[in-house]
């Protein structure tokens, strides 16, 4: 059963929405795990701080069924897609590593290449997984971590998430 690592953002009522994802992701997914959740400041646009944190599950589903439940967690947490990549969310889910798959198309960029260029995805991935290795590049994340160049950009935020 593929292990799958997402990435979940927001920076419209951050917490509610960051909190529904987890609970809705909890629900289904019982082998769930989530990392801390980080305060980052919005990339290529003006807007609120984003609330990122990454999850972790084991599913049987196929990316492309993974894929449409993520789209309907969002939908129902308010998400307009725009077309636009930089703007603000409601809540953004993204597959970034479906177990060992490596597919890059015009459906699915897995692993997700915002891992290696974002502090606010790789940070909350190292967090959750430190030891987890990159499917193309071999290199351990914690590794990759250590030489990125804006890691003080995120901020460890506390947010009651449910999970006691």
């Amino acid at each position: 059963m593929p292990r799958v690592y997402v990435s979940i953002g927001s920076n419209i009522e951050p917490e509610r929405n960051v909190c529904a994802a987890v609970r809705a992701l909890k629900f289904r997914f019982p082998s769930f795990a989530i990392s801390p959740v980080f305060r980052s400041k919005a990339e290529g646009f003006e807007g609120e701080d984003f609330y990122n944190l990454a999850a972790r599950f084991d599913t049987e589903e196929s990316p492309e069924r993974l894929a449409d439940r993520l789209s309907r967690i969002e939908t129902a947490q308010g998400r307009v897609r725009t077309g636009e990549r930089f703007s603000p969310r409601t809540l953004d889910i993204d597959i970034l590593l479906y177990g060992d798959l490596v597919r890059h198309d015009s459906q699915f960029d897995i692993p997700r290449h915002d891992i290696l260029a974002y502090a606010h995805v790789l940070g909350p991935l190292v967090a959750l997984a430190p030891d987890l290795r990159h499917p193309e590049t071999g290199e351990r994340l914690v590794d990759v971590w250590q030489r990125f160049a804006n890691r003080d950009l995120l901020r460890e935020v506390s947010i009651d998430l449910g999970e006691n």
